[in-house]
């Protein structure tokens, strides 16, 4: 039995030495026909890595010829399935701004920038490629607005720009909890600025009044005023769209606390 198992396991590493003997002469090959048929046979096989080497030989050899394109389509899918997003994505766009008669223009300028939603990190990373993905796919849309992909690309713009809003709310916070109020303070604006229906919008609100507040209250004697006045508009501004809100309370006392100290300092002024 051993003997056997010592045969078969001889026999598969020579067919293997063998596999990879052709495919070494298949790359020093001048048949550039016979390397497209087999990087499609690799491509079928889902063996994406030697589909690559193969194609990055035969695009070369193909360009303005009728299977440029199609070689090309195969090549940047190659670099998604081995999820390689980055790669992709360059050869997708690449390949609709220099194909753009092809069919396959328009699925490639979406895959271009559905690969950098791909790579875009978690939200306490650094959010570049979030933005490249936005832009990507907002160009898609204004380009193709009747495109089917459409309600895919609204969905993925949407889960990209939640993505932004939790970083940024969470550095405003930051800035809160360290007690950088003035940088808070502007943060928390810019959260509201940049995305006017913000999920985080009424906690980014009442924190506006409590920020102003906490500003003010460590605030030389002669700011304290007009900045427990910022508080207390802040808070007009909050309950008018949040009357019920879960913070109403809290945000009464703030206030409350604003008015009381802008009439003790304006009781010892006079």
């Amino acid at each position: 039995m051993k003997k056997i198992n010592y045969i078969f396991a001889i026999a598969i590493i020579v067919i293997g030495i063998s596999a990879c003997s052709k495919y070494q002469k298949l790359l020093k090959s001048t048949d550039y026909s016979l390397k497209y048929e087999m990087a499609k046979k690799y491509y079928a096989k889902k063996d994406y890595f030697r589909t690559v080497q193969l194609l990055d030989q035969v695009l070369i050899y193909f360009k303005g010829t009728s299977k440029a394109d199609s070689a090309y389509y195969m090549y940047a899918y190659s670099y998604y399935y081995q999820e390689d997003y980055l790669s992709a994505a360059y050869h997708f766009k690449n390949f609709a701004t220099t194909y753009i008669m092809s069919l396959f223009t328009e699925e490639c300028r979406y895959m271009s920038a559905y690969c950098l939603y791909l790579d875009s990190p978690i939200y306490k990373l650094d959010q570049t490629n979030t933005f490249q993905a936005i832009k990507e796919l907002q160009s898609f849309v204004d380009l193709y607005p009747t495109s089917p992909r459409v309600a895919e690309c609204n969905k993925l713009l949407d889960e990209l720009r939640l993505k932004l809003q939790k970083k940024y709310y969470e550095i405003s916070l930051l800035y809160l909890k360290t007690e950088n109020y003035l940088a808070a303070i502007y943060s928390f604006k810019n959260n509201i600025n940049d995305y006017p229906d913000n999920i985080y919008k009424e906690d980014i609100l009442f924190n506006l009044i409590k920020t102003h507040y906490l500003y003010a209250k460590n605030s030389v004697e002669s700011k304290k005023v007009e900045r427990y006045q910022a508080s207390i508009e802040a808070y007009n501004f909050f309950i008018k769209s949040y009357n019920n809100s879960k913070y109403a309370k809290e945000a009464k006392s703030y206030y409350n606390s604003a008015q009381k100290e802008i009439n003790k300092i304006t009781k010892i002024k006079s």
